[in-house]
């Protein structure tokens, strides 16, 4: 794909391929292998902006960060322009220069309270988070989707009025919230999105190879891409897509390993190497049996002795 530097604010990112923010998933570890193998780009899980103004200790582990990873971007959620705001304003925060405001998540709990994908139907309130947030002095983007179902797509005057609030970038996940992950991307709306506004817009959906990525630029006319379900079961899809070397699982994973035991506790270290190593498995001969094996791994050390029965002559 045409790989480019982008200005986001007065920040430039040396290239335009985005990692998602991807609940469960896009922590600290996973955001620095994404990065080192490319990725311009890569946001924080999604955080509840109630959960920082309550102090939740759960919420503020998901925004670890250091100098090792470099620059991130935040992801937050809520629908109180006042609270999103002191979001943006919280310690926890300082670290990431840009904050993504969620406008496009589909869970039924996220939707019933208000926030995610149910802004795409309260745009004065959506502009409202936007304003208010852009005092934080944050660089503020918007991840929204084409509207809550095909008969009701708002993508271009949406997108529009996020523009016009103060959003310095719109990502659009070319679904409505009722698809939720799955059918047919629809290019026509985010090429609409695209042409409504004057700040980047990144295209996301549905993207698993470097000839998706292409033609997902091509038939946009969007500024970049945002790779999600593909990352987890490959996080060197970053190097197809932007022309780095791959390395081996078995180097990928024990990067993974070591940065995940480095800011996690080891039980939930051991759940979630279990989880990712499970994913990287797709596809290979007697994957149901490594599988088997791993799910029943109580620690670490017994993960990674699996991951190298799997991958260390491959």
């Amino acid at each position: 794909m045409q790989i480019k530097p982008l200005k986001i604010g007065n920040i430039t990112l040396h290239n335009n391929v985005f990692c998602a923010p991807l609940a469960g998933y896009t922590n600290y570890a996973f955001r620095r292998l994404c990065k080192g193998y490319g990725a311009g780009l890569c946001y924080s899980e999604m955080v509840s902006a109630k959960g920082l103004k309550y102090g939740s200790e759960n919420t503020q582990q998901l925004l670890f960060t250091d100098e090792q990873e470099g620059l991130a971007a935040a992801q937050i959620f809520g629908s109180e322009p006042d609270v999103l705001r002191a979001a943006c304003e919280h310690e926890k925060l300082q670290p990431f220069p840009i904050v993504d405001i969620n406008m496009g998540c589909p869970v039924p709990k996220i939707y019933k309270n208000g926030e995610g994908s149910a802004l795409l139907d309260n745009p004065a309130l959506a502009e409202k988070i936007v304003k208010e947030c852009v005092k934080s002095g944050k660089i503020i983007t918007v991840k929204m989707r084409i509207g809550l179902q095909e008969s009701k797509l708002i993508t271009a005057e949406f997108a529009k009025r996020m523009a016009g609030a103060g959003a310095s970038l719109i990502t659009v996940h070319g679904r409505t919230k009722d698809k939720v992950y799955a059918g047919e991307v629809n290019y026509k709306e985010i090429a609409a999105a695209k042409r409504a506004v004057d700040i980047p817009v990144i295209a996301n959906g549905g993207v698993f190879s470097d000839e998706d990525a292409q033609r997902l630029l091509l038939e946009t006319g969007a500024d970049g891409v945002m790779v999600a379900r593909a990352a987890l079961f490959d996080p060197q899809i970053f190097c197809d897509l932007t022309g780095g070397a791959r390395e081996s699982k078995l180097e990928m994973f024990n990067k993974q390993t070591a940065w995940t035991k480095q800011t996690c506790d080891e039980r939930f270290a051991t759940v979630f190497l279990r989880k990712m190593a499970a994913f990287y498995l797709k596809g290979e001969r007697g994957a149901a049996a490594y599988k088997d094996r791993l799910f029943r791994a109580q620690t670490t050390d017994e993960v990674s002795a699996i991951a190298k029965e799997m991958w260390g002559q491959k």
